[in-house]
């Protein structure tokens, strides 16, 4: 049997039948950038719909990059560099900011197969026109939360002045909040965990990278800056606010300087320029940078490691500006739940479009047998559950996962019952064509007329059985036919004059057997069919319960790709606190990290071993599956629920125990 599969997730089944995959790619390619974030004529910020629906048809993962910095420092440069373009966003040759809000463009990754890159351009901090900085430490906050990598963008040096320049970062935890539930708690932690990776671009330097005497490089150079003072006076707080804030809230830090990219007058026709017409040293540091970016930024994730897509990001974006315009402070926690909530949903809908498209146009009914409709079902099931899979996240108590369930089963009850129905229509069909000669029982009215009807009887129904496209239900059809007929038989027995009273019983005797018998076939076809069905309903459970052990695992892998990361950061920095004389400090670190271990060993338990023996709570198969309008049995639907929920409980206690 060929079998196509349709739509986005289309497979085609070639001679081999083996399956190959036709997945489309899941992203977009944009021509220029669009504005994602505007301000409106009464300067609130708010998320524009458009760019928004860009984002939701990327299905791919995504890797953020966002630059801010003051305006008029060369940001856009940076941004069409990575897009590959020498134009895109404007980079303007006068005093005045040329972007406004938050651009977005959108470009097929060039270095991650199936990641799209998006890149974020935010309008100049510290616009003189503007002059609100309440918006500038929203475009801020908002370039941190959306981003994966943030680009800052400074001219000059590194020095105390550039550092309290960059104040926004100190106010952060006033622009954003990591629980939905105040405490006292630090959460620096939470923030390196959910935050993106930092790159200071230092735009025009021309110092030597020299340091007590010898040669150092640009990220010794940042280190350098981000030293802290001793001391406990409003200066130094002052001094170190900052510095702790680059070191505590972001995971990785990195540092690269630009030399003048050409002259002056040069300067001002930026956008027509080829890296013919710059400074060679220039080119290659643009160039160093790009390729870094490029092959070190991380896929965009939330807390717990989960990779985030364009249509994620685009929910992501809009949670957090009705947030801001409804005078609240965005909360990781909440959105994280609130997307989980969304995107799950979305899931189940994908997974059982995919389903009902596929089986549609898949199935030719009636099929000749259960087993062809089931092989069908099958595989179009699995495929469905792994749509679900890869695009579900967060869903703890699997309540998507068995509302799936439960509504492929009853896709799959649809589809039977309507192959049922046109089996039935087809044998009648059939019956129809092939008994017909035998309608006329006039010409069996005569003296030897019941054997003839006899013959004839067992030469038709020869035929109907060897004949195709019955489906599913040739032999109960028949006996529905043959015991409408049983009263004609009896009435051409009663009017044979040529049978004997023995005879007569005999005949008679010979009737029941075969209506018995026919009835048995009848049974034995119900009966395979019923145990087919149960066996689709086995199968369907052990392959949710495979496929959801796949994506606990996967889950905990990237869960503890956080955590590495996190832990990692936290233990360079109590080296550096410790080399720096900061022993209290480092002693609250190494609190910090104690937590982290806990929680990473806590999280290393949730390996889902108690999948190992899921074999043993299969439900029974002792009760037929549900049917719909033939009523014929019911479902296990609610034992899979109960089963899997079981197990859900008893997660806890195995971690406990284990």
């Amino acid at each position: 049997m060929r079998m196509r599969f349709y739509g986005k997730y289309a497979e085609l089944e070639p001679v081999n039948r083996q399956l190959t995959s036709i997945m489309s790619s899941g992203t977009v390619t944009m021509a220029e950038p669009v504005c994602l974030i505007e301000n409106d004529k009464d300067g609130n910020l708010r998320v524009v719909p458009q760019a928004v629906e860009i984002l939701k048809q990327i299905d791919q993962f995504v890797v953020v990059v966002a630059v801010v910095g003051l305006y008029r420092t060369g940001k856009s440069y940076l941004m069409n560099k990575l897009a590959g373009k020498r134009k895109g966003f404007a980079l303007g040759a006068t005093i005045q900011s040329k972007t406004k809000g938050i651009w977005m463009w959108c470009i097929p990754h060039p270095k991650k197969a199936d990641h799209t890159l998006v890149l974020l351009d935010t309008e100049g901090l510290g616009d003189v026109e503007k002059g609100d900085t309440k918006n500038d430490n929203w475009v801020f906050s908002l370039a941190v939360l959306l981003s994966s990598a943030l680009v800052y963008n400074s001219i000059g040096t590194i020095d105390n002045d550039a550092l309290q320049r960059l104040h926004y970062v100190t106010e952060l935890t006033e622009h954003i909040k990591v629980k939905s539930q105040a405490n006292d708690e630090d959460e620096s932690t939470e923030f390196m965990r959910f935050f993106p990776s930092f790159v200071w671009t230092v735009r025009d330097f021309t110092l030597e990278l020299e340091y007590d005497g010898e040669q150092i490089t640009a990220d010794q150079y940042l280190d350098n800056a981000l030293k802290l003072k001793h001391g406990e006076g409003r200066r130094t707080m002052e001094y170190n606010l900052p510095r702790n804030c680059l070191r505590n809230y972001f995971p990785t830090r990195k540092c690269f300087m630009f030399d003048r990219p050409t002259s002056a007058e040069k300067m001002k026709h930026m956008d027509d320029l080829s890296d013919e017409d710059l400074e060679p040293s220039f080119v290659r540091q643009a160039g160093t940078f790009y390729d870094y970016v490029l092959s070190e930024t991380k896929t965009k994730t939330m807390k717990g490691g989960y990779n985030m897509t364009g249509r994620m990001l685009g929910s992501l974006a809009k949670m957090y500006l009705d947030a801001i315009c409804s005078g609240h402070i965005p909360c990781l926690e909440n959105a994280v739940v609130a997307l989980a909530q969304i995107e799950n949903s979305n899931a189940v809908a994908e997974a059982v479009k995919f389903y009902k498209e596929n089986i549609a146009n898949s199935v030719a009914f009636p099929t000749e047998t259960q087993a062809a409709l089931s092989d069908i079902h099958g595989k179009v099931e699995e495929r469905a559950v792994k749509i679900f899979m890869d695009h579900c996240f967060k869903d703890e108590d699997q309540k998507c996962q068995i509302e799936l369930m439960k509504l492929l089963q009853t896709e799959y009850t649809a589809i039977c019952d309507k192959n049922i129905v046109e089996s039935k229509k087809a044998c009648e069909s059939i019956i129809k064509r092939i008994f017909r000669p035998m309608e006329n029982i006039c010409k069996y009215m005569t003296v030897g007329g019941y054997q003839q009807y006899c013959k004839d009887l067992d030469n038709f129904i020869s035929k109907y059985r060897s004949a195709e496209g019955k489906g599913i239900k040739g032999e109960e059809s028949l006996k529905e036919y043959l015991a409408k007929k049983e009263s004609v038989g009896q009435a051409i027995m009663a009017a044979d004059r040529s049978l004997s009273e023995g005879q007569r019983k005999e005949e008679e005797n010979r009737a029941r057997l075969e209506v018995m018998e026919q009835a048995r076939r009848a049974d034995e076809e119900k009966r395979k069919i019923l145990e087919k069905q149960m066996k689709d309903q086995e199968r369907s459970y052990r392959e949710n319960m495979k496929q959801l052990e796949n994506k606990m695992e996967e889950d905990r892998k990237n869960a503890a790709k956080e955590f590495e990361m996190t832990l990692n950061s936290k233990l360079k920095e109590k080296y550096e606190l410790l080399k720096q004389g900061f022993d209290e400090k480092a002693k609250l670190m190494q609190a910090e990290i104690d937590s982290l271990m806990k929680e990473k060993a806590k999280n290393a338990e949730k390996k889902p071993s108690f999948f190992s023996r899921m074999g043993e709570n299969v439900p029974e198969c002792g009760q037929p599956p549900m049917r719909g309008n033939t009523g014929e049995g019911r479902s296990f639907v609610p034992e899979l629920q109960r089963s899997l929920m079981g197990k859900l409980e008893t997660k806890g206690r195995k971690e406990t125990t284990s």
